[in-house]
């Protein structure tokens, strides 16, 4: 069994900053792995552990600076890693959910994986989509927000527990191939040994073009773009009382009346 996680290098960024145009200047950005493909990797790397995956391979979109942030997945164990970069992404401001699923799925046709792993979201774009659109292109069934995956995935059936909206989860099974998103606080991801660190620099990981794939340069050129960047004010009016307790508690109770949602 071939289990594919999809892994994305995002821009962190310090507390004070600054905006320059429709970016944040360089010198306050820095880089990791996504913390929502942190815990799809170590979901893998399980799967592997306990005999279920044969090999776990990463593939990530990105230029060359990203490749040491994503060999983080290598030194946790998945055993090689593929990244996509082109000329044609070059001058791409954002990369939308069509693109990266395009792209995706040329990779994922290519290598054939019986089930694919992606985080719920990005760091950054928070587009919160990339998944579902990638299974919905292959035509595989998908499970989103999923906090809980069985470990047996008997006779090709993916047993899964995912978040519904107002607390609510939902247990069902997946027919594979399929693709999960997954959901921080699955599991608890492995920090990179110093032994893994250091197998990872010898990890096979191949860079496509475009052309490779089969993907022509226009399915690149997306219909979102970044107008504006700003920060948004704060419109928070707190009121802090002092006194004891009877008299802060009539001093709330006359507020909550004068703004009428109290009698």
């Amino acid at each position: 069994m071939k289990i594919l996680v999809t892994v994305k290098e995002v821009s962190t960024v310090e507390d004070e900053f600054e905006i320059e145009g429709t970016t944040i200047a360089d010198q306050y950005l820095g880089a990791d792995l996504n913390e929502w493909d942190d815990y799809a990797v170590e979901e893998a790397v399980q799967l592997q552990e306990a005999g279920i995956a044969d090999e776990v391979v990463t593939v990530t979109i990105g230029p060359e600076d990203c490749e040491q942030t994503i060999r983080q997945a290598l030194a946790k164990g998945a055993d090689r890693a593929i990244r996509v970069w082109d000329d044609a992404l070059e001058g791409v401001d954002l990369l939308d959910v069509g693109a990266k699923t395009e792209i995706l799925r040329a990779v994922v046709e290519a290598e054939e994986p019986d089930l694919v792993l992606t985080g719920v979201q990005s760091g950054d774009d928070n587009w919160g989509a990339t998944g579902v659109s990638l299974a919905e292109e292959l035509g595989f069934e998908w499970g989103a927000v999923v906090n809980h995956l069985e470990h047996d995935l008997a006779e090709g059936t993916a047993s899964v527990r995912r978040e519904l909206e107002g607390g609510v989860e939902e247990l069902t099974e997946i027919e594979l191939p399929a693709a999960l998103t997954i959901q921080t606080g699955i599991n608890e991801p492995r920090y990179a040994s110093l032994r893994g660190i250091r197998q990872a620099q010898r990890k096979e990981l191949d860079v496509h073009t475009l052309g490779d794939l089969g993907v022509d340069e226009g399915a690149v050129e997306g219909a979102v773009t970044v107008t504006d960047m700003y920060e948004p004010e704060s419109e928070t009016d707190a009121t802090v009382w002092e006194g004891s307790p009877e008299e802060t508690a009539a001093e709330l109770g006359e507020l909550l009346r004068e703004k009428g949602v109290a009698p």
